[in-house]
């Protein structure tokens, strides 16, 4: 399997402002020394050593995250605005099948999918999952007027809708997938992937409560032993104390949660819109302090940024 990132940010796309590009340049141009500027290598290896919020961005896109399979099947995990970016930079699959997995379907979630260009490719074939039986509806409702001028039956005439049963497990595009409500506004829904002996899980839009904890058929089906954890991690403990029931976790709740259930790594997904990216690296220097803290063999904690690639 390989999951790359499209979209990482919760609730509202939030790119780069002027003022953050400014701050970045700034220090930057503070961290310059004469030696760093002496030669054009001198230069490069002073752009290497910059810390990762200056010299990268975790990315404003909302929620979208590919999985192609060892048979090359596509997999996409939501369609928040990161799907508009993978429609036009990805690598679309040779027989122009996409299998699209909903967590839920607040604005966030499905907002980049009119803007998704194979969407519109008469040769393009869905097959959309989710166990919201109304999924259907959800998407093709956010396409009528006055909300976007261009209607649903614009699209590719090939579009599937297959209702999910959590507890049930199913064989997808040679994959096998389990899912399981979580607590979330609404409901939201957390997939496992496992091919060859590998486990992929997607969890976002996830507020973590004593429950989660417990053992049960379908918690222990997805999240038990996993390779890769992608958990909402949207706050600090601090913001998470005050928003309360807003569905959405805190970085040290997220590990402790991949520490009992055996997940070899975890990235922390769902960023706030409003943290910047100097905000966000510090929350996962503190991640890895935390998990180091608590565990004797403690999970690799990473960070979801857009563009980032995993293999498993």
């Amino acid at each position: 399997m390989n999951i790359k990132f499209w979209g990482v940010r919760g609730s509202i796309p939030s790119p780069l402002t002027p003022q953050q590009i400014q701050a970045k340049i700034s220090a930057a141009i503070n961290r310059i020394t004469e030696k760093d500027i002496a030669s054009p290598q001198a230069r490069e290896n002073f752009i290497a050593r910059l810390p990762k919020w200056i010299y990268e961005t975790a990315g404003g896109n909302t929620p979208c995250v590919e999985l192609t399979s060892s048979l090359n099947k596509k997999i996409v995990f939501d369609a928040g605005s990161g799907i508009r970016v993978m429609g036009k930079l990805g690598i679309p699959p040779e027989d122009h099948h996409y299998s699209i997995f909903f967590s839920h379907f607040h604005w966030d979630h499905i907002q980049g999918f009119p803007f998704f260009d194979p969407a519109y490719n008469p040769r393009s074939v869905f097959d959309i999952y989710s166990p919201f039986p109304d999924m259907d509806k959800y998407l093709k409702d956010q396409m009528i007027e006055p909300y976007y001028p261009v209607s649903w039956d614009v699209m590719t005439k090939n579009m599937n809708f297959h209702v999910l049963h959590p507890g049930r497990e199913e064989i997808i595009d040679g994959l096998k997938i389990n899912c399981v409500r979580m607590n979330h506004p609404g409901s939201s829904y957390s997939y496992s992937v496992e091919e060859k002996g590998h486990k992929f899980v997607y969890a976002t839009d996830v507020e973590i409560k004593n429950e989660h904890f417990e053992p049960s058929r379908e918690r222990t089906a997805v999240f038990k032993d996993a390779d890769v954890l992608v958990l909402d991690s949207q706050y600090t403990v601090e913001e998470a104390a005050r928003k309360v029931n807003w569905g959405h976790s805190a970085f040290c709740y997220a590990i402790d949660f991949a520490v009992a259930w055996n997940i070899k790594k975890l990235y922390l997904f769902h960023h706030e819109p409003t943290y910047d990216d100097r905000k966000l690296y510090s929350i996962l220097e503190s991640a890895r302090w935390y998990a180091e803290y608590i565990s004797k063999d403690p999970v690799k904690v990473f960070l979801a940024v857009e563009g980032t690639e995993i293999k498993l």
